[in-house]
């Protein structure tokens, strides 16, 4: 199988969801709106982490906002905006790696450096949000799988059906197959994580960023013809 930028994205997506969610006590930090579903398990088990919660979804959108304002002035200098933004979530990945190796493990998920090791991982996810909504519009969503397999159950509904137009069979198979490929590589990257961080724990941050400098590696390809990546 071809590897993709949004493949790519995908196995990081549901990597890092899964190591926030084992490592931060129930943080997700990439469907960060899944977190109002953590913080009543917290309240009502009494477990820590509700304060970075709440944060998750301010410092999610404040991120996605000065993506957005600064894609123009970025844009007047002839910076390739990809570049810049996958540079800036491999940095941030990087920190919040360095975080949680110096101060986990991280017992205490309301703890100042669990809040700031979170925060910084949701600030680089909101980032690849923002690139998978920019430049590949048109390929499923690398952090989130309720749409796609919505879809693909629809699109396989569609496909038992005898009086379906060729045409349109065609195209919900086509469908099918590229969601079902993206939902097995989220899949994938949230098994390996768990895998990973039973073995080492809060080192499982060390894995994300080189995933995402994958990007950057000539054999790994483009859908998009206004991505920009330089090669």
């Amino acid at each position: 199988m071809k590897m993709s930028i949004p493949l790519v994205l995908t196995f990081n997506g549901g990597y890092v969801d899964t190591a926030g969610f084992f490592a931060l006590q129930g943080l997700f930090t990439a469907h960060v709106t899944g977190n109002f579903v953590t913080i009543g398990s917290s309240l009502a088990h009494g477990t820590s982490g509700i304060a970075a919660k709440l944060l998750a979804l301010p410092m999610f959108c404040i991120v996605i906002g000065l993506v957005r304002f600064f894609s123009e002035w970025l844009s007047r200098f002839g910076a390739t905006f990809l570049n810049v933004l996958a540079s800036i979530k491999i940095v941030l990945l990087i920190i919040a790696a360095a975080l949680a190796v110096r101060f986990g493990p991280f017992h205490d998920g309301d703890s100042a450096m669990a809040i700031i090791t979170g925060m910084t991982l949701v600030a680089g996810m909101a980032i690849q949000n923002a690139i998978h909504r920019i430049f590949f519009p048109k390929d499923p969503p690398t952090t989130l799988m309720t749409g796609s397999t919505t879809q693909i159950m629809l699109d396989l509904a569609d496909l038992l059906r005898r009086n379906l137009p060729p045409e349109t069979r065609l195209v919900a198979r086509k469908r099918c197959v590229t969601l079902f490929k993206s939902v097995c590589i989220f899949a994938a990257g949230c098994g390996v994580a768990a895998l990973v961080y039973i073995r080492f724990d809060v080192a499982v941050f060390v894995l994300p960023p080189i995933v995402a400098a994958m990007i950057f590696l000539p054999n790994i390809q483009s859908n998009s013809p206004h991505s920009g990546v330089a090669r």
